[in-house]
């Protein structure tokens, strides 16, 4: 099978972009905000509330939080989650830090916009688990701290399920963790990181992982460079199929973005996932198959570029993967109406 992604960045360099066009950049203090949903301190402070509330779950006892903790990595730690009415979801909970820089949202890029992959989680049945638009407005209507808000942030009338899904979009995007190890040294701070994580990005680079994960996500073009918002930049995973991994960790189990387009095409195509904070999102890959990081990285190699790491290898492009853990603000649980 073919590397698609490879050809994005030949021709992105090749083109009127290559000037401006620079593969590593830190991570900016604030997201590409969608003109039909700016951000404002009201929506923000509404959304951080409704983040936090069991009730938005049909059964009372989950809430956004639980399945993509704040106070860790921004996942649950679980290969997949299960959701409100007690069922197993399909694929790995990934972490929602920095998920504003993506283009398109879901392992299979079947949301083109982040409002629309709030509102697909309120009423999935491996989710939240609310049965319908009713149920969830009137829950939410019921409460009268939650209409004074409503009013504030977005005028007078009735709440709506795209006002929930405008509010929680607009606290998610405010979850950004740059300043990390990785952001100084490509600021110019050469101390940083150190001279094995140093050699590991030398070896990202050589052994070709850069040409999927780069840009400011190291997860490919963010909303406005190369790709708008809902055009997704997908990898075939695995690209070499034959390996022993294949089996061991399921690979060929899910059909990938070919579930949502029906194109043969799209056979194990996949949304190329941010390698920010990914020594703290285990377990890996769209099964959460994988334990651990090192192997994660191993199969990587084997299944994406048909090689076989040296330990020395292995264990500096761990060490630069580390240097991507970001400065993680400071989360309160709010006091819920």
């Amino acid at each position: 099978m073919k590397r698609y992604s490879f050809w994005w960045l030949f021709l992105l360099l090749v083109s009127g972009m290559a000037r401006a066009f620079e593969p590593f950049q830190p991570l900016p203090q604030h997201p590409p905000i969608p003109a039909g949903n700016p951000l404002t301190e009201a929506k923000v402070a509404l959304g951080r509330l409704l983040y936090f509330d069991p009730r938005l779950s049909f059964t009372g006892v989950l809430s956004c939080n639980s399945c993509h903790d704040l106070f860790a990595g921004g996942d649950d730690g679980r290969p997949r989650s299960t959701g409100a009415l007690g069922e197993i979801g399909r694929r790995n909970t990934p972490t929602l830090w920095n998920v504003a820089f993506q283009t398109v949202y879901f392992w299979d890029g079947r949301a083109p916009t982040l409002e629309l992959a709030v509102r697909e989680q309120l009423f999935s049945r491996t989710e939240m688990g609310m049965p319908n638009e009713a149920t969830l407005l009137a829950r939410v209507r019921a409460i009268a701290a939650y209409r004074q808000r409503f009013a504030t942030a977005f005028g007078e009338g009735e709440i709506t399920t795209e006002q929930i899904t405008m509010a929680l979009a607009s606290y998610i995007r405010t979850l950004t963790t740059p300043g990390g190890p990785f952001d100084r040294y490509l600021q110019g701070e050469a101390q940083a990181i150190s001279p094995e994580a140093e050699r590991g990005f030398r070896e990202f680079v050589e052994v070709g992982c850069a040409s999927c994960h780069f840009w400011v996500n190291l997860s490919g073009p963010v909303p406005g460079l190369a790709l708008e918002m809902g055009q997704g930049f997908y990898e075939l995973f695995p690209n070499f199929i034959g390996s022993p991994y294949d089996a061991q960790y399921g690979l060929l189990e899910d059909l990938g973005r070919f579930s949502v387009t029906g194109d043969p095409g799209h056979t194990y195509m996949w949304r190329v996932p941010t390698l920010r904070n990914i020594a703290e999102t285990a377990p890996y890959f769209h099964n959460g198959a994988v334990a651990t990081l090192e192997e994660a990285v191993r199969v990587m190699a084997k299944t994406q570029l048909g090689k076989e790491l040296s330990v020395q290898q292995l264990a500096d492009i761990v060490a630069f993967l580390r240097t991507l853990t970001g400065e993680f603000p400071s989360v309160e649980r709010p006091r819920l109406p």
